[in-house]
């Protein structure tokens, strides 16, 4: 199954953590990374402008993969990544994270299940996600809506909010 993993990391040494994310996804069963798209640093989602937020900015990349696994057991699989990158996960949505994996698209699929919604229900309005994703899968259409991924990221497009990040060292 065509698959795609949202990452994002806005605490502590954020460009190791998305290593470590990427490391994780390769050392799974079932999981094969196929592409990695470009890093970009983003501000969080309460900011209103660069620099305003009391939480650091984030770098952001997707990852594609191809998963032999259901989608339940590829969720556990990045929930545990998370954990073993220290990620706490609270009640509250938008606090700051060692490491966050978003389950994005699994195929074509639609699932709705208690803490399992693919596509991901927040998808089509995050540019920080929809930018890199359209480096990979430019063309493929979002199961639910009627759009390509590259429409749906330049209804959200903003060069100012999601911008190129130059890696320390060579990124995949």
């Amino acid at each position: 199954m065509r698959c795609f993993v949202g990452m994002g990391s806005n605490l502590g040494d954020r460009e190791g953590l998305l290593r470590f994310g990427l490391a994780g996804l390769r050392a799974s069963p079932g999981v094969e990374l196929v592409a990695v798209s470009r890093i970009y640093e983003t501000e969080p989602e309460d900011s209103p402008a660069p620099g305003s937020s009391a939480q650091p900015a984030y770098l952001n990349a997707v990852a594609e993969v191809a998963c032999r696994l259901p989608a339940r057991a590829l969720l556990e699989r990045l929930l545990a990544v998370e954990r073993e990158a220290g990620r706490t996960r609270g009640a509250e949505r938008a606090q700051p994270r060692t490491l966050d994996l978003d389950l994005l698209l699994f195929g074509p699929l639609s699932i709705e299940e208690p803490d399992l919604i693919v596509p991901h229900p927040r998808l089509a309005l995050r540019p920080f996600v929809l930018e890199p994703m359209a480096e990979l899968a430019a063309d493929l259409r979002h199961p639910a809506l009627a759009a390509s991924i590259a429409e749906l990221a330049a209804r959200v497009r903003d060069p100012e909010a999601v911008r190129p990040f130059a890696p320390l060292e060579p990124w995949p």
